[in-house]
């Protein structure tokens, strides 16, 4: 069971990287993508943050998620900017790709009977 204070540091991480994503998406001019802060978990300990994001359009997640674990070190810097009044240690971050919305279109689609595999 989460704690106030995991949740508090959670929504505190989750508004700053959406914050950097809604930047580098706007100052980004050959593609156009979202990349959604869709949760993020933080261990008892507060050292560990996992964030799971959603990214549209499909066919860019694996380049984005690439690039976005590379630049680790630089989402964990500006969260440190901003966080160090509020935490004492800064979180180590990890990234995870949220699907839960194309599982979500695919069970519906099987659902209505429009799957690959049909059964009648």
């Amino acid at each position: 069971m989460e704690s106030n204070r995991q949740r508090k540091v959670a929504q505190i991480i989750q508004e700053d990287i959406a914050e950097i994503f809604r930047k580098q998406a706007s100052e980004s001019k050959q593609n156009s993508f979202l990349v959604s802060v869709s949760d993020v978990k933080v261990t008892p300990d507060l050292g560990i943050a996992k964030i799971y994001l959603s990214i549209f359009p499909a066919e860019l997640r694996k380049p984005i998620m690439k690039e976005i674990n590379e630049n680790n070190a630089f989402y964990r810097n500006y969260l440190g900017q901003k966080m160090a009044k509020q935490v004492r240690i800064i979180p180590q971050l990890s990234f995870y790709l949220d699907t839960t919305l194309d599982d979500v279109e695919r069970i519906e689609r099987e659902l209505k009977g429009e799957g690959d595999n049909p059964t009648l």
